[in-house]
Parts: C-alpha cells; sequence; structure tokens
C-alpha cells in the first residue's frame, strides 16, 4: 500500500561540508546507481521532478569559524533546500530529500515547518540516528555542523543556522523523537534530557522492541499535529547493515528492525516527508549500502510483503 498518492519530488543535497571526513557529497549519486527512482516507480509513484541543491566546493572555502565549521556555506545551502522543500509541498507534492551529511536536515525540516505555519500546523520529527544531533557551537568538540542540526531546528545554538526561513523554532520538544541513540557526547547528554524530547536509545531498543518504540514515537510525534517527517540517519543502523557510513557505531538497529519501523510509519499514513542521509559511498562495499536504503525508503512510503 502506498503512504500517499501525491507525486515524488526529490531532492538530491550533495553536501559533505558538515562532517570531519569527504564523501557524503557523492551520496546522491549512489543513490541514482542503485535505482531509487525506478524503485519508487515500481511502487507505484510517480516522480515529477529531481531538484539538485548547489553546495559550495569544500575546496573553495575555509571553515573560518573552528565552532561550527563552514556556517556560511551550509547556511547557503540549507535556505535553497528550505525553499526548495517548501515549493514542493505547495506544489502538491511530497519531498524525498536524498544527502550529504545531517546538517542538511536544518534545511529540509526548516521548510516544511515554515509551510505548516501557513495554516498555524505544527510538525512531528522522528529523528533516528545513532548520535544525539544536539551539539552546539559552544559545546561541540568538534566544530562539526552535522551534529548539531537538531538543536538548531529547537531553537538553540547559532541564530543564523537556527533562523532559516520564517518558522522558529520549526519544531518543538513535545514533538520530537530520537531513535536508535547509542553514542552520545558529555555534554549533550545533558542537553538532550533538559530539552525534554523523547530518547529511545538501543537499550529502550533492546528492551521494549521495535515495534513498540515505533508505537509510542508515532503517538509522540501525531500529537496535535500536521504530520511526522523522517530524518534517517544511516548510521542508526548496525554496521553490518550499513557499511557505508563515516560515523559508524556498533551495536545499532538491524535491517528487519529499520524496515519493521518504516513500516509501520508508512502505515500510519500521517508521514510528510522523508530525507535520507550521512551515505558515504567511498567507505561502501559495491554499494550496498546505497542499495539497502532504497529497500528501506520503499518500506517507508508504502512497499509491504504481502
Amino acid at each position: 500500500m502506498k503512504a500517499s498518492n501525491k507525486p515524488l519530488h526529490i531532492i538530491n543535497v550533495p553536501l559533505d561540508l558538515g562532517a570531519s571526513r569527504r564523501g557524503t557529497d557523492a551520496g546522491p549519486s549512489a543513490f541514482r546507481i542503485a535505482g531509487l527512482r525506478s524503485a519508487m516507480t515500481k511502487l507505484g509513484y510517480t516522480i515529477s521532478a529531481e531538484s539538485d541543491i548547489s553546495v559550495a566546493a569544500i575546496e573553495s572555502g575555509e571553515p573560518k569559524n573552528p565552532s561550527a565549521r563552514y556556517k556560511d556555506e551550509i547556511l547557503t545551502s540549507c535556505t535553497e533546500l528550505a525553499e526548495t522543500t517548501l515549493n514542493v509541498l505547495l506544489a502538491g507534492e511530497t519531498p524525498l530529500v536524498i544527502g550529504g551529511d545531517h546538517s542538511i536536515a536544518m534545511g529540509t525540516v526548516s521548510g516544511i515547518a515554515s509551510f505548516l505555519k501557513r495554516n498555524d500546523e505544527k510538525l512531528g520529527l522522528i529523528w533516528f540516528d545513532a548520535h544525539g544531533d544536539m551539539n552546539r557551537p559552544e559545546s561541540s568538540p568538534s566544530g562539526n555542523i552535522h551534529g548539531m542540526p537538531l538543536a538548531h531546528l529547537l531553537g538553540y545554538g547559532d541564530e543564523d543556522l537556527s533562523s532559516i526561513l520564517d518558522a522558529n523554532p520549526a519544531v518543538v520538544p513535545e514533538n520530537v523523537v530520537l531513535i536508535g541513540l547509542r553514542d552520545i557526547d558529555r555534554v549533550e547528554r545533558e542537553f538532550i534530557n533538559d530539552t525534554g524530547v523523547t530518547a529511545f536509545t538501543m537499550r529502550d531498543i533492546d528492551e521494549m522492541g521495535m515495534s513498540k518504540v515505533a508505537r509510542k514515537a508515532l503517538e509522540i510525534v501525531n500529537a496535535d499535529t500536521a504530520g511526522f517527517h523522517i530524518s534517517f540517519d544511516l548510521d542508526g543502523c548496525d554496521p553490518e547493515v550499513i557499511p557505508g557510513s563515516g560515523t559508524l557505531v556498533p551495536g545499532g538497529v538491524s535491517y528487519r528492525e529499520a524496515h519493521l519501523l518504516l513500516e509501520q510509519c508508512a502505515s500510519d499514513g500521517r508521514m510528510i516527508s522523508m530525507e535520507v542521509v550521512e551515505l558515504n559511498p567511498f567507505l561502501d562495499q559495491a554499494n550496498i549500502s546505497a542499495e539497502r536504503a532504497v529497500t528501506l525508503i520503499q518500506s517507508a512510503f508504502g512497499s509491504s510483503i504481502l
């Protein structure tokens, strides 16, 4: 069963400025090679268009601010992404955003939030990730912005990065759920607890099972919202499932658990959009991570076994 009858608009964001390892800029190309477009067409979707977001070459810039490396370049790309996402939604299409490192979420989610603000509606957010991505420039141990996007979407951190378009904050803690956490910085841990977002760590998934975690997550992101966005970092999966990512952490979500989460999201019927980030094909094995990621995207959009 399809998640929506709306046409899909694929937005490619070849950005790796937010990470310390190069390579996620080639993520969209790897998805093309893995057959994302044809896979979604076979699922019954119409692909209305593909858009490519402009990204400055890392060689042409320099990380002027050690606390928020390549901020200006990332802000420019995320602003273009936010505007593109907003326009896709205004056209009655469903955005499917392909990264790129996780800093792009500041653009995607800001665009969706701006769209919903027009009707005074809120957005729910499922953040699938091994990491919290809730560092701020003043607390980040690396200055890599891909470790900060969720903090900025919640209205914290750098004023420019937390104020893309007109919905600020883009999301509120009571409608945000993190799933798959297992590698959190010390200061970040305290901040996550203080903000009031809901977090399901790998221990929670082990104890409760992914089915219950997914049900609870959907209750939270759907509470008084217009629907939810899935920001899916491939490093949330176990490295044996997705080897092609630059921030691998052992002990992650299994292939079937990831499918189950996304299948339940599709069955819920309130998913507005999805983005998939942190694929690094230079660290992959014969593009297997991209191929598996395509099947996960299909599950989120309604693919079923029977």
